[in-house]
């Protein structure tokens, strides 16, 4: 996704995703059942969003992780204090340019810890357009339905980490694995398109991370390295981190293409000039 540029702020003590969900204005608060999720960040047209699509990008408020080297920590931790978009300013732009947009990406945060998230893909889709879907994985369950109800046109699901005690430390707390495993299956074995994808952050996910991903993994559709850039982080020492160099990054999706059917890596810059 693309970053919303938010300042950084000290992280709260770890959020249950019902906590995370209702941190500012979230569509569980004092909300009818019927309103769709706060929109608190809308892009009106993204090239980068979805490969080989026009998109709108819609940002919900919330998220149950806490990854230090996150860039929108303002929407994670303090969603409150941001203007909510009303929907009919959203709905409008969409109607009107739907000749030319695509269809919609959906992400957060993490979008599945809002109750009256189906009802807001429905909208989008009754609009004629396309859903393109960012998640952490962290609620497979509410994924398959989505999936199933047909909402959804293309997931990109985050892997932060291998799948063991190294995933605690790229989220920042302690979370349920075996979910994790579970929306992967879901997503491999489903029908929708799909791509894992993965931040390559020196000192969290380097070769080695990359490589025991891939092969957990393996077999999958598509595999996207994003590039880390040390700015607006959620905690501020990662900003002092360097990136790794383009060629770093692309010897470790070199590495991750003996496992995965595709591999593609964004935001390649050589920071270190």
């Amino acid at each position: 996704m693309e970053d919303m540029e938010m300042t950084a702020s000290p992280s709260p003590p770890n959020p249950s995703g019902e906590e995370a969900a209702k941190n500012g204005e979230s569509a569980g608060e004092d909300a009818d059942v019927e309103e769709l999720p706060p929109v608190k960040g809308f892009i009106k047209t993204s090239l980068l969003d979805w490969d080989g699509h026009i998109v709108s990008t819609i940002y919900l408020p919330g998220c149950n992780f806490r990854c230090p080297f996150c860039h929108n920590s303002a929407l994670v931790l303090s969603p409150g204090d941001m203007e909510t978009i009303p929907w009919s300013e959203v709905s409008a732009y969409l109607m009107e340019n739907g000749d030319f947009l695509d269809g919609v990406c959906v992400t957060g945060g993490e979008p599945t810890l809002h109750p009256t998230l189906p009802r807001l893909l429905r909208t989008i889709k009754d609009m004629g357009l396309m859903v393109k879907f960012d998640t952490n994985g962290t609620n497979p369950d509410k994924l398959k339905e989505l999936m199933e109800e047909g909402l959804l046109d293309y997931i990109a699901m985050d892997i932060k980490a291998p799948l063991d005690e190294r995933y605690m430390k790229a989220v920042g707390l302690s979370t349920d694995l075996e979910k994790i495993e579970e929306s992967i299956r879901i997503i491999m074995e489903g029908n929708v398109d799909y791509e894992f994808r993965t931040t390559v952050v020196p000192g969290i996910t380097g070769p080695r991370e990359i490589e025991d991903i891939a092969r957990h993994i393996e077999g999958a559709r598509r595999y996207a390295l994003q590039q880390f850039v040390p700015r607006n982080t959620m905690d501020p020492a990662m900003m002092d981190v360097a990136p790794y160099t383009p060629e770093e990054v692309r010897d470790m999706a070199r590495t991750a293409g003996e496992y995965v059917r595709e591999v593609r890596v964004r935001g390649l810059k050589d920071l270190h000039g």
